[in-house]
């Protein structure tokens, strides 16, 4: 026995498991106490640092290097046409599926007024007035500012806005805070035209925003009604952070203002609740923005309006959060995509950094660092005025930032079951889990696997969005199915959706560089299957070494195990396929006695997709030769 050995790994073990001892919960609410956050509530003018409009020499020196840029863009919307979402652009997502045809021309309008207000913002001569109260007043005229694809959640479950219920989505939210902002910033210059455009903001924000959100405790995002086993997304921090800014600008009543602060705690505490100890996001790296990125905005305006007296940052659990992004970045513009995540992504420069500099993380600084380097980034967020605000005084510091991204061997997430490893130029990924993690995919036990930061066995991710995506049909869509993932197909049996669909037994060995789990219970009763045990080690030269072991009780039909891959599989001799993705190759060894060789594209037709991986993909399907009960498959991936 190698006493060393096992003393070895069991320090890693433990080591690898200190920071994910159990988090507080209600984080927030243990935080301060309603009195204590009455007495902590500043003012808008005590706590907003960004200069007045008429403050010309300040804003100068706000917007520094980036004015010109920033007037630029403004300019080209000095003559927009402003554009009118009609009934029937709502009433396609119940007809056709779409959800463009609403979400294309209301984007268009909000995209043109956001440039136009920053503009104005950082040039201060009024010359984008006019075309900042045609976007406004546009906007106060619409019947919602919901998207068609969210009202269905109304009692009619209509795409058209019902006459007598008020719904706060993600984008009714959004323009609420940027409204709020824009009449922080102009309504003085505003009333100078005429009163009823800044008095028309206050009335839509207090009866979209302000009213609803008190009123109701059964908008499903908020998580305040007690349902065991309730999901908590990004929509969570999302909507409380517009909240939160529409209550802190407008609402003037101290104690009204105290009850609507109290109450977003109480929701966000709901997430950071929801969200494993280890901090993975299970929406993946390009929800992350929406999910923890959300999050820590909520947190630094809190913190900005309490005079800084309610602060969580300090707490281990949000530090993890924050550095998921950066230890799920693969390289060369790819990311661990796990859900209905893209692929392609690595997170906006500005926000990382700031919130590693809160949570005082080197590893996400540098890696904000990084992406500052690698992509040209824009002061404006979209219609978020708060993170373009907010990255005016952080760039200049990403921009003196080392560029670096993590090199850390193995990253071991043992709430959420996510594992990563790194050996040379390989990054390899793989997961447990259960299929109602939301977004979910039905992948408990798949992996992905990339060369010189190119993809070879991956996950497509997900198409464009429409009326299917989250309904009952959800399953019907490929990029969801088990069977294009990197999974078995057992006993003729696919993966179903649902949370008791999960993996048993998942634990990571750093010493071995092995990831083990049982994925039995991730198939349905029917399937018959006792134990089927995956266990993934990845060698010191990058080859990974892939065991599936299985026990099934009467089978009647042989496995498949599939492989989706980035690029088509050539058969150089019996059980090698080598895939080949520019100066990068893999060779794929397995006993050509067990399995016969099934190779289908996959074309895609989805431009979401299409962006990210081209025209087609691949699916490599092992078909068993001989029926077993009991056995082992092992699969070799060799960089080569």
């Amino acid at each position: 026995m190698n006493t060393p050995r096992i003393l070895k790994s069991l320090l890693a073990l433990i080591l690898i498991n200190v920071n994910f001892v159990y988090a507080q919960k209600d984080m927030l609410k243990s935080s301060a106490s309603k009195q204590q956050l009455s007495s902590y509530l500043l003012q808008p003018s005590q706590w907003i640092k960004y200069p007045a409009y008429a403050d010309r020499q300040a804003w100068d020196q706000f917007a520094g290097l980036t004015k010109p840029t920033i007037i630029k863009e403004g300019e080209r919307y000095l003559q927009y046409e402003w554009k009118v979402v009609k009934a029937t652009d709502y009433l396609a997502f119940e007809r056709t599926g779409s959800r463009t045809a609403m979400e294309n021309p209301f984007g268009s309008n909000n995209t043109a007024l956001a440039n136009l207000v920053l503009a104005e913002l950082v040039e201060g001569k009024g010359r984008f007035l006019d075309q900042i109260i045609n976007g406004v007043w546009q906007l106060c005229d619409m019947n919602t500012w919901v998207l068609s694809a969210h009202l269905p959640v109304q009692k009619s479950r209509r795409s058209l806005q019902e006459l007598d219920e008020q719904l706060i989505d993600l984008t009714s939210g959004d323009m609420g805070s940027f409204l709020a902002w824009v009449h922080h910033f102009l309504s003085k210059e505003f009333d100078k035209v005429n009163p009823v455009i800044a008095a028309r903001i206050r009335k839509e924000i207090n009866q979209r925003i302000l009213v609803p959100y008190m009123e109701r405790n059964d908008l499903w995002w908020q998580a305040l009604q007690d349902k065991p086993g309730q999901m908590v997304n990004n929509w969570n921090p999302w909507c409380n952070f517009n909240v939160l800014a529409c209550f802190l600008l407008l609402e003037k009543d101290k104690a009204k203002l105290t009850e609507a602060v109290y109450k977003t705690m109480l929701s966000t505490d709901q997430f950071i609740n929801y969200t494993k100890d280890d901090g993975a996001c299970e929406e993946g790296p390009s929800y992350w923005g929406h999910a923890a990125g959300k999050m820590y905005d909520y947190l630094q305006l809190l913190k900005y309006a309490t005079g800084d007296k309610v602060d969580i940052f300090a707490q281990q659990k949000i530090r993890n959060m924050g550095e998921y992004i950066a230890r799920s970045y693969i390289g060369n513009g790819w990311v661990v995509n796990f859900a209905d995540a893209s692929a392609k992504g690595g997170g906006n420069a500005g926000l990382v950094y700031r919130y590693g500099k809160a949570v005082q993380s080197a590893e996400m600084m540098d890696f904000a660092g990084y992406l500052h380097k690698r992509d040209a980034e824009s002061i404006l967020e979209g219609r978020d005025l708060f993170r373009a605000f907010e990255s005016f005084w952080s760039i200049n510091e990403v921009n003196t930032r080392q560029a670096k991204t993590s090199t850390s061997p193995y990253t071991w997430y043992p709430q959420t079951e996510f594992c990563y490893m790194r050996a040379g130029d390989v990054f390899f990924a793989a997961k447990g889990g259960y299929n109602n993690e939301s977004h979910n995919h039905n992948d408990v036990g798949s992996f992905m696997y990339y060369f010189k930061g190119k993809p070879f066995l991956i996950d497509a991710g997900v198409g464009t969005y429409t009326k299917f995506t989250f309904s009952s049909q959800r399953y019907t869509i490929w990029t969801m199915q088990s069977d294009y993932h990197n999974l078995p197909k057992v006993n003729g049996y696919s993966q179903p959706n649902g949370a008791q669909f999960k993996s048993r037994n998942a634990s990571f060995d750093p010493a071995s560089m092995s990831f083990n789990l049982d994925i039995a219970n991730a198939y349905p009763a029917e399937a018959n299957i006792r134990n089927w045990w995956l266990r993934y080690a990845l060698a010191s030269d990058g080859s990974l070494a892939l065991t599936e072991k299985f026990d099934i009780n009467n089978p009647a039909t042989a496995n498949e195990i599939n492989f989706l891959s980035a690029i088509a599989a050539d058969s150089i001799a019996p059980g090698v396929l080598l895939l080949k993705n520019g100066d990068a190759a893999v060779k794929m060894v397995f006993d050509p006695k067990d399995f016969t060789i099934i190779q289908q594209p996959v074309d895609i037709n989805d431009m979401r997709l299409t962006r990210v991986w081209g025209k087609s993909l691949y699916r490599i399907s092992l078909r068993a030769k001989s029926l077993q009960g009991k056995g082992s498959y092992t699969f070799k991936f060799i960089p080569q």
